[in-house]
């Protein structure tokens, strides 16, 4: 196996490896301030689209985590890329916070419930049945079918919550469509992050706390990848995957002398 380039640029999800339930996990800020220091090209990935750049920078910033707004990297920033690729000027139908519908006007396009090239489903802190149903009417009417990300489910201080994947699973099932997920572990989420900042992945890193997004997504992006232990995948649930992270460390604080 040949060797891989030094590491220029690291891409790091945010969730159960920076913060978790809105705290900041120990090591977090020491990892930010490095990489800021270091002038390496970096980006704060996350699957949910429910908020803005501008809105993650000031959360996080209220938790000492000062991450600039051009460093963050959304799955609705991915999605409004890829639409804007495949159909610019388009139409879109879209259930979803401002994190989407915000993407979404910045490419030029219109949201509307008639005739919408595309259904967009993001994630929502209410998904609502009528929505739901127009979505359905709009996929059998002919709309091309858009989600953010495939993640079943999302992490609340009270337990876990139904999330993008699940309602697009009911859309499916209501359509007989299958959406196209632009949001990890799509590589596509993680290649337009890399030319964001003009990274090249034979010399990226990407560091993650699940096996199923975050190292398969790097994984097939090639991209050297980290998992940390202090989310949602455990040391013994790794060996029951095909495949397996460049290395795993118990959490952000042992990567900060990496950078």
């Amino acid at each position: 196996m040949s060797e891989r380039k030094p590491i220029e640029s690291w891409l790091t999800d945010m969730d159960g490896v920076l913060i978790h339930e809105g705290v900041p996990i120990p090591g977090a800020d020491a990892f930010i301030k490095r990489l800021r220091e270091s002038g390496k090209p970096f980006l704060v990935l996350t699957n949910n689209s429910i908020y803005t750049a501008r809105d993650l920078h000031a959360r996080l910033r209220r938790m000492g985590l000062d991450v600039p707004v051009e460093n963050i990297w959304t799955s609705a920033l991915a999605t409004a890329k890829f639409l804007d690729a495949q159909r610019p000027g388009g139409t879109a139908y879209v259930i979803g916070e401002a994190g989407l519908t915000t993407a979404l006007h910045d490419i030029g396009y219109v949201l509307t419930d008639h005739e919408p090239d595309y259904v967009v489903l993001g994630e929502t802190r209410t998904y609502s049945f009528e929505a739901m149903t127009q979505a359905v009417r709009l996929i059998r009417g002919g709309a091309r079918f858009i989600a953010t990300n495939p993640d079943e489910t999302g992490p609340s201080t009270e337990g876990p919550l139904p999330a993008t994947g699940a309602v697009a699973a009911l859309i499916t099932k209501a359509t007989g469509k299958q959406p196209y997920f632009a949001g990890k572990p799509n590589p596509l989420m993680m290649r337009t992050g890399l030319n964001a900042i003009g990274a090249h992945s034979e010399t990226s890193a990407m560091i993650g706390d699940r096996m199923d997004t975050d190292v398969l997504a790097g994984l097939e992006a090639g991209m050297e990848t980290y998992l940390v232990l202090t989310g949602l995948t455990t040391r013994e649930e790794i060996e029951k995957y095909p495949f397996r992270p460049s290395r795993i460390v118990d959490s952000i604080a042992d990567l900060v002398d990496r950078v």
